[in-house]
């Protein structure tokens, strides 16, 4: 078969074969089809998208396109969480913590910040020693003592699936959501996971922007985990301000333990405990959801998930001080006060405008090999719905080089709204699907 033939026939909306699939994928591994051929392709589906036994397909030869870590000598159910990309979204650092408190075996593997959204491994590697970069016997280990492990993607681990999103990331096909489900689902299958929870974010902050969209992707995926014997279970979440009030990698890390000490921000706690609840009701440690969390709200106000956190940063080399002695974690040398030019209602905080300012003063990257600054971000001094003051606070920016400061002060200021009467209220968790 013809690459060319492929291409044309998917841009005209035709259902492409199980082994079209593979033959595009695989060659696309070896290296006979070219970038740009490829990249025809990608845009191609980003136009037409993919019926679900597409996208399985792509999925399942991504899988095959490396290694699958065995954690069969493991005991119990192994329970993941994921989140599609956010701001200020460190979820998975009190969820998980919390789940394998409460008994859930949970192997995190996690990736990094690329756009406006951040990186689990860049908020861990921002704790003075913490290694992510583990072996895969190292990381069956820790899980095996801990209940909780973390670690980065491997070279192995799904190599199609890295290949195109390198090319995905420079030809604007990020957002296809068929591609953002086989990329997801690749790499969570090659885990040797049983459960998944999704937290799919919609609105300003997240890739996907519409409900609709991500009820599909979020569709796409739980369909592809449980045609693959996995239970799975999806939340979607509002994304259209950030999540907390933090956002930057070591002042996330400080919010962890702030809401770990059951003293973090109401929307960060709700949404953590409810995705430690799912983790451990699918990780069959409760009978019922309702038990699971019950479960969880134990173990965050009895301290168990910041004990959990703390033995898993020792064990992975960092220093868990850090939980408690925040001058411990990287610390900006300046900071900005971006201040309320009129009184009246905070009616929205745009999340992507906070995203991409957090980004150009170090907070993320751009591109794969950009450097992060750990100690640099941007904490928020009030919420959405709140009534302020003329020249009150709104958010103070950290930086510790201030060549793009101004563009990035200015994005800030741009992302609050002011209004005269308060905004309706905004539901955090939008919907469930599986």
């Amino acid at each position: 078969m013809r690459t060319v033939d492929l291409i044309r026939r998917k841009r005209d909306g035709e259902e492409l074969s199980i082994e079209e699939i593979a033959f595009i994928v695989d060659s696309y591994t070896r290296g006979t089809i070219p970038d740009y051929q490829m990249a025809s392709f990608l845009m191609a589906v980003y136009f037409a998208g993919m019926s679900d036994k597409e996208a399985e397909a792509l999925t399942l030869r991504m899988l095959e396109s490396g290694e699958t870590i065995d954690l069969s000598s493991v005991s119990g159910i192994k329970v993941d969480k994921h989140s599609t990309g956010g701001v200020g979204d460190k979820t998975s650092l009190i969820a998980a913590p919390l789940a394998a408190a409460a008994g859930a075996m949970v192997p995190m593997i996690s990736g990094r910040a690329l756009g406006h959204t951040g990186g689990t491994l860049d908020k861990l590697e921002s704790i003075p020693g913490f290694r992510t970069n583990l072996t895969v016997d190292e990381f069956r280990e820790n899980l095996r003592m801990y209940s909780l492990a973390f670690m980065g993607q491997s070279e192995q681990v799904a190599p199609a699936d890295a290949k195109m999103y390198a090319l995905r990331d420079v030809t604007a096909t990020i957002e296809s959501i068929a591609l953002v489900a086989s990329s997801i689902m690749s790499k969570k299958l090659a885990e040797g996971i049983d459960s998944l929870v999704l937290d799919v974010k919609v609105g300003s902050g997240a890739f996907i922007k519409r409900q609709v969209d991500a009820r599909r992707l979020a569709q796409m995926m739980v369909g592809i985990g449980r045609r693959a014997d996995k239970r799975v279970q999806a939340l979607i979440t509002d994304m259209n301000q950030p999540l907390g009030y933090a956002i930057g990698n070591a002042l996330e890390v400080m919010e962890v333990s702030q809401t770990l000490q059951n003293a973090g921000p109401t929307d960060l706690t709700r949404l953590s405990l409810e995705l430690a609840a799912r983790m451990i009701y699918l990780g069959r440690i409760t009978m019922t959801l309702d038990d699971a969390r019950e479960l969880a709200q134990r173990k965050l106000l009895d301290g168990s998930g910041y004990k959990k956190f703390k033995e898993v940063i020792t064990a992975q080399g960092g220093n868990a001080q850090v939980l408690d002695r925040f001058d411990l974690l990287p610390n900006a040398t300046g900071a900005r006060e971006i201040v309320c030019p009129r009184p009246g209602y905070i009616s929205g905080i745009d999340a992507e405008l906070i995203g991409r300012a957090a980004t150009m003063i170090g907070a993320g990257r751009d591109t794969k090999d950009d450097h992060v600054d750990p100690a640099v971000g941007i904490i928020l001094e009030v919420k959405t719905g709140q009534k302020v003051d003329a020249d009150a606070v709104l958010c103070r920016v950290y930086y510790t080089k201030d060549d793009r400061l101004e563009e990035a002060a200015e994005l800030v200021e741009d992302a609050f709204r002011i209004s005269s009467a308060p905004p309706e209220d905004r539901e955090l968790i939008l919907e469930v699907v599986g």
